[in-house]
């Protein structure tokens, strides 16, 4: 297949096809994780940070329980409490006990948080630009479905 990953990895062959497409979509993930990581710290947040308050724009104003923060996350950490915890200190989201059952808080975004995001969003849609002045909006499909099939399955 191609030479660019064996330049980058200085490995002459690879053992099939597939771990050459897997060596592909670590370095590809890498590469535009760093992209966003480098826009996150920009703003004293983390990746797993930025995708909680993600998740929480979309909740707008309502919120959500951490149970469904965790069920929509990108990369589900196992320390959702301590990034919670972290953003809150920070005065990006706020945690509030559930009117119907006190056992139960929902976490909200609130304005300072949806201020950073918004601040955020030409960095973020820079990494989408990347991808679109790199691949055609078929090749951005298809790998989308490629992806989808990977992980669903």
């Amino acid at each position: 297949m191609g030479d660019k990953l064996k330049q980058r990895l200085k490995q002459k062959e690879f053992r099939s096809v597939e771990e050459e497409a897997l060596m592909n979509l670590f370095l590809a993930n890498n590469f535009l994780k760093k992209k966003v990581d480098d826009a996150c710290s920009r703003y004293r947040i983390t990746n797993a940070q930025y995708n909680v308050m993600r998740i929480l724009r979309g909740a707008y104003p309502e919120g959500y329980p951490r149970c469904e923060i965790i069920s929509r996350m990108i990369d589900q950490a196992p320390d959702v409490t301590r990034i919670i915890d972290n953003l809150e200190k920070q005065d990006l989201i706020v945690r509030l006990n559930s009117a119907e059952d006190r056992r139960l808080s929902i976490t909200k975004i609130t304005q300072k948080g949806l201020d950073i995001l918004q601040k955020m969003e030409s960095e973020i849609n820079a990494v989408n630009d990347y991808m679109k002045n790199s691949l055609t909006k078929s090749e951005v499909e298809q790998l989308s479905l490629i992806c989808e099939k990977l992980y669903s399955n």
